[in-house]
């Protein structure tokens, strides 16, 4: 049976919307040629900060996913008494204002070896993606059957082997997508990080720094970077999802 095509509003709120959202990115796209970004990224300072970023953010990004899974496997099968308000705890540092995050974690770390190190990198990138893990694998454990887990527990199977071979694999594909989604919110972070951790410089800052310094072009060659790189992590995580769907 055909769906029903939805009136004359809706695609025009959609394509005005894609408009919006498409503008800038293109603009950026075609301003610059792949040669100009190259150059940019070729420069030492971009280089050490593309570093500082990729470290700092797998580091992270590997916490949240040891953390993150398991706790999500659990927050999806414990009663909801619990879950609720765990849940509701994990999503506040999706929601607070970067620099708010920033200002947090200097409060608790000030004194210690951490802020204006790699390590203060990674900290302030766990604690404004790491969340995102356990959130969206709970989602996830949650949208599978757990029939097949039921089955494995009468037969005396362990939870931590129903854990590995049945749930993981049947959520597999958006608790994947969800840990691509926190390392490319990690990655580029800014606000918690020049707080915490202004020195390394971390790619986000490395741009802020070129745009001060140089001006808005300079800048749009590292922008340029990060533009690819999160249409890469999108393309991805779609494909993950829609595995899982189809």
């Amino acid at each position: 049976m055909a769906r029903p095509v939805p009136g004359f509003f809706f695609p025009v709120a959609a394509i005005l919307l894609l408009a919006a959202v498409a503008a800038p990115i293109i603009a950026v796209l075609v301003t610059l040629s792949p040669a100009e970004v190259g150059r940019a990224f070729s420069e030492p300072q971009a280089l050490s900060a593309l570093r500082v970023s990729f470290e700092a953010s797998l580091c992270a990004t590997g916490v949240a996913a040891v953390l993150g899974v398991p706790a999500g496997y659990w927050l999806a099968r414990a009663p909801r008494v619990y879950s609720i308000p765990l849940l509701f705890v994990l999503a506040l540092p999706l929601a607070f204002p970067p620099v708010a995050s920033g200002i947090l974690l200097l409060s608790v770390l000030h004194g210690t070896p951490i802020p204006d190190s790699l390590a203060g990198v990674a900290v302030a990138e766990f604690f404004v993606s790491g969340s995102f893990v356990a959130i969206a694998s709970s989602a996830a454990f949650g949208a599978a059957d757990p029939i097949y887990e039921e089955a494995a527990r009468t037969l005396g199977v362990s939870e931590w082997r129903i854990f590995l071979a049945i749930a993981l694999p049947a959520a597999a594909g958006s608790v994947l997508a969800g840990i691509a989604f926190a390392w490319l919110r990690a990655i580029g972070e800014y606000g918690a990080t020049s707080v915490l951790a202004y020195h390394p410089s971390s790619l986000p800052v490395a741009l802020y720094v070129a745009l001060s310094a140089s001006g808005v072009r300079a800048a749009l060659a590292l922008t340029y970077g990060f533009v690819v790189l999160a249409a890469i992590v999108v393309a991805i995580a779609w494909i993950l999802r829609r595995r899982v769907v189809e």
